[in-house]
């Protein structure tokens, strides 16, 4: 199946199983597999060489009939298999599944264990973008929409490019804000290749000033039926002004104009996490909606036990170090 039948066929379908997400990890140097499960699914998977051991990935997917039980066990004997001729001490996957009991309870059925580390955003605020404009607009938290009228009172300006001089300049500013708020910002070289491998479906957006002062950046990137807010930076004039509103509603509106029907705003805390990486900008997202989704956590399907207990020491103390 092509890209277009995946999606038609799997609407929940996004960049992190997308042609262009193999291509982003085939620029970077990593082996990408893609495994048709006949016309019935499938499974996009990147094996990874880390420090901590070899390991294989299925973020967002593998894109199947969850509730066709033979189907799923197939599936992951198949994955399994690969995964070993690959050399892999695990497969890490994070279906798009909500975190409901009978969903992790399928998970634990089929003798996957609960990952100590994310793989894609597990807890997140979705826009429903077939509902017209106003409505969103409505829709928003009264504070959100404050600020988002306050930005054009002010003159904010919001604009988007592809170029390279816009990824550099924006990666550059994300090492930045990841200093201030102690986060891991992607690598310039991984920022480049999301840019070559989307095109045009992946664009910087920009908020500055009347008089040019940039306040806000954020990199969106669009797939199947999916528009994320995938990675966002910020200058120090963001704690006073409105440009996040600014970009944030201007993305919104762009994506629906483009056809998507929905906007993934990727990334907020767990309730009850105020220690959370992402407890700072939940407040911000969740204005833009009440749609909180929770699918569930990334599992681990053990492939050699001793080569996962080794990662499973690593990855709980970077966890930790994380606040994740």
């Amino acid at each position: 199946m092509g890209w277009e039948e995946i999606v038609a066929k799997f609407p929940e379908a996004n960049l992190l199983q997308s042609p262009e997400y193999g291509r982003v990890n085939e620029i970077l140097g990593n082996t990408v597999i893609t495994e048709d499960f006949g016309n019935l699914g499938r499974a996009l998977m990147v094996v990874h060489n880390a420090k901590r051991g070899r390991y294989m990935s299925i973020p967002c997917g593998p894109l199947i009939d969850w509730k066709n039980k033979k189907l799923v066990r197939e599936a992951m004997t198949r994955i399994a298999e690969i995964a070993k001729a690959e050399k892999c001490g695990f497969v890490r996957i994070r279906p798009q599944l909500l975190a409901t009991k009978e969903n992790l309870k399928l998970l634990e059925d089929l003798g996957l264990k609960e990952s100590p580390m994310h793989l894609a955003a597990e807890h997140t605020v979705i826009v429903d973008l077939t509902k017209p404009e106003d409505v969103i607009l409505a829709e928003m938290r009264r504070q959100t929409r404050y600020e988002v009228r306050r930005a054009d009172k002010l003159g904010i300006k919001v604009t988007s490019s592809n170029s390279k001089e816009i990824f550099d300049e924006f990666h550059a500013e994300q090492v930045k804000t990841a200093h201030r708020q102690n986060f891991v910002p992607p690598s310039a070289k991984t920022l480049e290749a999301e840019r070559e491998a989307y095109g045009e479906n992946a664009k910087i957006y920009v908020a500055e000033t009347a008089e040019g002062e940039k306040i806000a950046y954020g990199l969106v990137i669009g797939s199947g039926k999916e528009a994320d807010y995938y990675e966002a930076a910020s200058t120090l004039l963001n704690r006073k002004l409105p440009g996040a509103y600014a970009l944030l509603w201007q993305a919104i509106k762009d994506a629906k104009n483009a056809g998507y029907e929905r906007f993934n705003l990727w990334g907020i805390a767990p309730a009850g996490q105020p220690n959370h990486r992402y407890a700072g900008v939940t407040t911000f997202k969740t204005g833009f909606s009440d749609n909180v989704v929770e699918f569930v956590p990334a599992h681990d399907l053990v492939i050699s036990r001793g080569k996962y207990l080794k990662n499973l020491i690593v990855e709980k103390a970077r966890k930790k170090k994380r606040h994740l």
